[in-house]
C-alpha cells in the first residue's frame, strides 16, 4: 500500500519558519520525483517545490524561491520542505505528491500519488 504522510504544519506568525515532512512507503523512492503542492481557499492547487530522488534536482515556484528549501533523506524515504520567512499568502493546505520519473522535472500537475495534506497558517 502506497502511503505519503505529511507532518509539520501549524500556525506561525509572518516571518517565522516551519518544516514539513513527507514520509513515504509502498513504492521505490529512488524512482520518483517527490514534491509539494498547496491549495489556498478559493484558489487552484499549485506546485511549490519538487525534488528528483535519484539525482537531487530541484524545482521551486517563483513565489517561494529563496525562502523554501526542499531536501530528501533517501534512507528514510522522506522529503522535507523547510519554509522560512513565511508570509500570510503562504497559508494553504500543503500536499505531498509523488510521480514516477528520475528528475524534479518529471512532476506534473497530476502525480501518481498524493498525501492527505497538512494545514499551514501564517498570521500577519
Amino acid at each position: 500500500e502506497v502511503q505519503l504522510v505529511e507532518s509539520g504544519g501549524g500556525l506561525v506568525q509572518a516571518g517565522g519558519s516551519l518544516r514539513l515532512s513527507c514520509a513515504t512507503s509502498g513504492f521505490t523512492f529512488d524512482d520518483y520525483a517527490i514534491g509539494w503542492f498547496r491549495q489556498a481557499p478559493g484558489k487552484e492547487r499549485e506546485g511549490v517545490s519538487y525534488i528528483g530522488s535519484s539525482d537531487g534536482s530541484t524545482y521551486y515556484a517563483d513565489s517561494v524561491k529563496g525562502r523554501f528549501t526542499i531536501s530528501s533523506d533517501n534512507a528514510k524515504s522522506t522529503v522535507y520542505l523547510q519554509m522560512n520567512r513565511l508570509k500570510p499568502e503562504d497559508t494553504a493546505v500543503y500536499y505531498c505528491a509523488a510521480e514516477r520519473g528520475p528528475t524534479a522535472q518529471a512532476m506534473s500537475p497530476y502525480p501518481d500519488y498524493w498525501g492527505q495534506g497538512t494545514q499551514v497558517t501564517v498570521s500577519s
